[in-house]
């Protein structure tokens, strides 16, 4: 598990009502690492956020991360 992915993972965690449900997933997309969030579809909405404030502040986190290191992370919230 990469630290990148485990830090998401934490932060996803803190958010929701059941972390126990939390599952990320990392992939290989062209150039960049897409890491897949699931999550209890009663935790979705927190997850987003209010017009979506709250995962695009995550988007964000990582493209700071982003322009520390040479890997671009993606972050991709899975709806079932």
């Amino acid at each position: 598990m990469s630290e990148v992915r485990s830090e998401v993972e934490e932060l996803i965690r803190r958010l929701v009502d059941q972390p126990e449900k939390v599952k990320v997933a990392e992939f290989p997309s062209g150039d960049e690492i897409l890491l897949e969030v699931e999550v209890a579809p009663e935790d979705l909405g927190k997850v987003i956020g209010r017009q979506g404030r709250t995962v695009r502040a995550l988007r964000t986190l990582l493209e700071t991360r982003n322009a520390r290191e040479a890997i671009p992370y993606g972050l991709e919230i899975i709806e079932d």
